[in-house]
């Protein structure tokens, strides 16, 4: 894919959060991984207006290579790809319930979010809360990092979501199903739930291809 699609497959994902306020003002950051660098939206911008010439390019360091200055949460983004190295894309909002949710006292850092429903499983699995911290502080880049090897969606407390996946659609799908969770979450708050069992769980995941048993004799 040309460097110009990329940016305006961005764009076109940064205008369908807009729209659909999972992001407001100057909120929320998007990214793309293309081989070595990351294209990733810049500082004080909104993904309501925000042109594919505007974006900024780091690397995987989140060393600012080239273009715009880069958001400030650009190395929570390097920090994904680090540790997660099939993914290509990685989005991060301030989504109103996500958001909510992070601001709740008692939830599992371990397990944010229960699983409500199927889609929530298959598009994000189990997020994990990281403590607080200033919007830049880059010392959390290492809490992103380690979590982020077993974990593709983080919450991040008193902020909101972060997730990576190996297809910006597939992030943008994570991150609206992780907002849809956080909602029924609330909206159950105080109410008996009956989330799906480890075993529902299980049969959600891809299973490994079968492959042929060989005949006798065969190699």
């Amino acid at each position: 894919m040309t460097d110009d699609a990329v940016r305006e497959r961005i764009v076109h994902a940064a205008r369908s959060l807009f729209s659909r306020s999972l992001t407001h003002g100057s909120t929320g950051n998007i990214s793309v991984r293309d081989g070595e660098r990351i294209l990733v939206t810049p500082t004080g911008s909104s993904l309501g207006t925000v042109e594919p010439d505007e974006l900024s390019v780091i690397d995987m360091h989140g060393h600012h290579v080239t273009g715009a200055r880069p958001s400030k949460e650009a190395f929570l983004h390097a920090a994904m790809y680090r540790a997660r190295p099939t993914a290509m894309a990685v989005v991060h909002t301030h989504s109103t319930f996500s958001a909510a949710v992070s601001c709740m006292d008692g939830i599992d850092p371990q397990d944010a979010l229960p699983p409500l429903t199927a889609y929530f499983a298959m598009r994000v699995g189990s997020v994990r809360l990281l403590p607080y911290h200033a919007p830049g502080d880059d010392t959390l880049g290492p809490l992103a990092e380690e979590a982020a090897r077993t974990r593709s969606a983080l919450l991040l407390s008193n902020h909101g979501p972060i997730v990576a996946a190996g297809s910006l659609g597939s992030a943008v799908d994570a991150i609206e199903e992780l907002e849809e969770t956080a909602k029924l979450f609330l909206l159950l708050k105080g109410h008996a739930t009956k989330p799906l069992t480890a075993e529902q769980v299980a049969a959600l995941r891809p299973q490994p291809p079968l492959f042929p048993i060989a005949h006798h004799g065969e190699r």
